[in-house]
């Protein structure tokens, strides 16, 4: 397999489920799983700031940085994530669609917003 460029997932550590999903991820990845740097967002604060990035809407979004310095947050981050598994890009492709996607988008930002509060870190 080439070599991917590497992306930099700035992600909630804390967070038990985003935890999960993380350790799915970089099972399913395989060797495409080393072309990933996961960034908590509770130690990389100063960085999202130099970005352009309120560590606050980081917390509330999965943000995906490509190796150029795009930044993607989130459906399109998980989309673009989700392409470096074979199994997931499937589910990419279907998630990308322009119906669906700002449904998952009011759906996904709900349950954080409710995950974060009942956690007692709503920013």
């Amino acid at each position: 397999m080439p070599d991917l460029p590497v992306l930099k997932v700035y992600y909630d550590g804390i967070c038990p489920v985003c935890r999960r999903d993380r350790a799915r991820f970089e099972r399913w990845a395989g060797e495409a799983g080393r072309q990933v740097a996961w960034c908590d967002v509770t130690e990389h604060q100063e960085t999202l700031r130099q970005k352009g990035i309120d560590p606050r809407a980081a917390l509330l979004s999965l943000h995906v940085e490509e190796e150029g310095g795009r930044i993607e947050e989130g459906i399109d981050a998980y989309v673009l994530l989700m392409h470096r598994v074979p199994r997931l890009k499937p589910l990419a492709w279907l998630i990308s669609l322009p119906g669906l996607k700002p449904l998952l988008r009011r759906w996904y930002d709900r349950w954080v917003r409710e995950r974060l509060e009942r956690e007692g870190r709503l920013p």
